[in-house]
């Protein structure tokens, strides 16, 4: 039976490119049982199979070619064990980010699929709230530069990457220039978030209380005529506002180019 095999019928059998068995050659991974002196054409045997099948199945697990090598000079087994214990550490801690991914992608999933269900927009409604959980950069901000410049602040303060928070980003306006009508005139910036392993001095929370909440299709530059509604509600029936406005806009034009999707909510905290 044949037990010779060039580098191209090797890297067919294996599933494989002829340019990784020439680099594995190179780093010294995997070297050819033979060289043919007058071609330079290498050849392999069905004794390298298991071998290559070893290293195959180590990159599999994330082990560096660095590590596979080390393995294959010693082969020791207390190190090998080792090796096995450090790999199902980091494959843990993968397995804990992907799932923490996971349930933010649900969030959103769950948060845009209520919104586009919502029909009442421009009513205002008393909505009771649990504590939320939030990472909040205080500090005054206006114009849209301001904004886009303080949530990279944040981002990089509580490093973290807006990106997967998409639907979860607001803004604040403290209850002075609330009753003041000042409706642009920002003094925090927010991300919602539902992990309780994320470690800050930016952390803390949205009181659990009743809020004074309206819907409205725009953005923020659209404010304005919602908050005056907000407040004529607050007014006309006694309430007393509690603390500072919470301003999310759920759906954006990154989300959907079609305006009639945009959706964005204002909560005042409220008490009677």
């Amino acid at each position: 039976m044949k037990n010779l095999f060039t580098i191209g019928e090797m890297a067919k059998l294996h599933n494989m490119t002829m340019k990784t068995l020439r680099y594995y050659d190179e780093i010294g991974i995997l070297k050819p049982i033979q060289i043919d002196e007058s071609n330079g054409y290498r050849y392999y045997s069905t004794e390298q199979f298991e071998q290559l099948n070893t290293i195959q199945y180590l990159k599999k697990l994330g082990f560096s070619l660095k590590e596979i090598k080390d393995h294959l000079d010693h082969r020791d087994i207390d190190g090998f064990l080792e090796l096995l214990e450090k790999q199902k550490k980091l494959t843990e801690q993968k397995i804990k980010e992907l799932e923490q991914v996971n349930r933010r992608f649900q969030n959103r999933i769950r948060d845009i699929t209520i919104a586009r269900e919502i029909m009442e927009v421009g009513v205002v409604k008393l909505v009771e709230k649990n504590e939320r959980k939030v990472l909040r950069l205080m500090g005054e901000m206006g114009s849209d530069p301001e904004i886009e410049i303080s949530l990279r602040q944040l981002e990089n303060m509580a490093n973290v990457n807006s990106s997967i928070f998409i639907g979860g980003v607001g803004l604040t306006i403290d209850i002075k220039n609330i009753r003041e009508k000042k409706f642009h005139e920002y003094n925090s910036i927010f991300i919602l978030t539902e992990e309780d392993d994320i470690e800050s001095p930016l952390i803390t929370n949205f009181q659990k209380g009743k809020y004074a909440s309206i819907y409205y299709r725009g953005d923020h530059s659209e404010s304005s005529r919602y908050y005056n509604v907000l407040l004529d509600y607050i007014n006309k029936n006694g309430l007393q506002i509690m603390g500072d406005s919470i301003e999310r806009m759920i759906i954006d034009h990154y989300i959907s180019k079609n305006k009639e999707d945009h959706l964005t909510e204002i909560q005042i905290q409220v008490a009677y």
